[in-house]
């Protein structure tokens, strides 16, 4: 059931959200301060592309004031916006009963989304 659930996911929207994360990732490592961003918002991205079978969990042993920093910077210059859209589609997903996996999969993308550092994704 997950592989059928991510091939829809990709075929109907998936691989945009996809390379979007992709492409920013890409524009965030241009520069030294935006790496660790960079790298965080493409493994959101790898997330995105394939996100059945996968769950959003806190690490084990986060990095304690680092990962708050860093929480925190990502929230101020653009990750709450990148979250309020998860929570959006997911919404708007949510409407239809054949959509409440996919909203439910936006959800999980607005955790990561919203707080990057400090949750890792585990696949099942």
């Amino acid at each position: 059931m997950n592989f059928l659930g991510n091939i829809i996911w990709v075929l109907f929207g998936g691989l945009f959200i996809s390379l979007g994360y992709f492409i920013g990732g890409l524009v965030l490592c241009l520069t030294i301060v935006g790496i660790p961003f960079g790298l965080k918002v493409m493994k959101l991205g790898a997330f995105a592309l394939w996100p059945f079978g996968g769950k959003v969990e806190p690490k084990q042993n986060p990095t304690g004031c680092l990962t708050l920093l860093l929480n925190v910077l990502w929230i101020i210059f653009g990750g709450i916006e990148v979250a309020f859209a998860h929570l959006a589609m997911g919404l708007i997903f949510c409407i239809t009963i054949i959509g409440i996996p996919f909203g439910l999969q936006h959800f999980k993308l607005m955790i990561l989304a919203l707080l990057p550092f400090g949750h890792e994704v585990v696949r099942e």
